[in-house]
């Protein structure tokens, strides 16, 4: 296994449809090369963010090809998770064989196993597929809970890299850290509104929504808590706050394709069951996105000066 550096922002992607449902892989290739150029660390499409859960299995490997393809030196880290544990183990390979340097891995949904089975699944894909992996903890999705002494366990295989964290509980995602600090094994923010609340506990970096949006300030947030410049890291924190929260205020994606939309990086739609962001959500997103823009203008004018 080639070891990856899990340090920074990874964007979780999102997925870009033309007008018919298919996938428009014109900006989605588009989209790799702005976020690479802003910086970012590493790249994570076909997760959450980029509506997995209503691509075929052949569409899912199309998007991690095209993105493989087009980006120059960073990192691509494929969403390759499923309920169930055989459908993951065939999604898992097939995108290392797309040429993934790394997998993400939800955690198994709906059925609810339990911290064996849970165990038991990640697991039997680690000793398949080898290829770095990062376990990813979302009981808002997924109905159930990795504990900390759990990922303690999975931190122990050689192939299981790292723990993202979306769970909300900050003292809990502490736990991970502490029980897995002498090992190597990267706990990372699911979560943009504890990226600097998880990086001070001891997570290094974050895949994150809000950095398809503010790649550079998302980054700036990470990296400067990381150099323990926390007073700059707090200032950007907040300055992202209201955008963080935003992003949110409907079921991702929906809000944050509305913003790639407004900023004139791909299309807004989303595949059914999702629909368009609400109306006054969107004005509130046009004036918040706006709000930063103006911002960063005043600060461009600052340096020129």
């Amino acid at each position: 296994m080639t070891a990856i550096d899990l340090r920074g922002v990874f964007p979780a992607m999102t997925t870009p449809f033309h007008e018919d449902g298919s996938i428009d892989f014109e900006t989605l290739q588009s989209d790799v090369q702005r976020l690479e150029a802003a910086g970012v660390d590493g790249l994570v499409p076909v997760g959450s963010t980029g509506e997995s859960a209503t691509l075929t299995h052949d569409e899912h490997i199309d998007v991690v090809e095209a993105v493989v393809e087009a980006v120059d030196e960073i990192p691509v880290i494929a969403g390759s998770g499923s309920n169930s544990t055989r459908e993951a183990l065939e999604l898992s390979q097939r995108s290392a064989d797309a040429g993934a340097d790394a997998l993400l891995l939800i955690s198994p949904y709906y059925n609810k196993p339990e911290q064996a089975g849970i165990i038991d699944h990640y697991e039997t894909i680690a000793d398949e597929v080898d290829v770095p992996q990062i376990v990813y903890n979302v009981p808002s999705r997924t109905g159930s809970n990795i504990l900390p002494e759990t990922a303690a366990t999975l931190a122990d295989h050689p192939n299981i890299a790292g723990y993202k964290a979306a769970s909300g509980d900050v003292g809990q995602i502490s736990q991970v850290v502490e029980y897995t600090r002498d090992e190597d094994f990267a706990v990372l923010s699911g979560d943009d509104a504890l990226n600097l609340p998880i990086v001070s506990v001891g997570g290094v970096g974050a895949i994150s929504v809000t950095a398809n949006i503010e790649p550079a300030r998302t980054g700036a947030v990470v990296h400067s808590a990381l150099q323990g410049d926390y007073e700059r890291a707090r200032e950007i924190h907040h300055d992202l706050g209201p955008l963080n929260r935003h992003l949110f205020v409907e079921t991702n994606p929906i809000p944050v394709k509305e913003a790639m939309e407004i900023r004139g990086y791909g299309p807004g739609r989303v595949r059914p069951p999702l629909t368009r962001l609400g109306e006054e959500n969107t004005a509130e997103l046009e004036r918040l996105l706006s709000d930063l823009e103006a911002e960063e203008a005043l600060a461009d004018g600052g340096r020129e000066e």
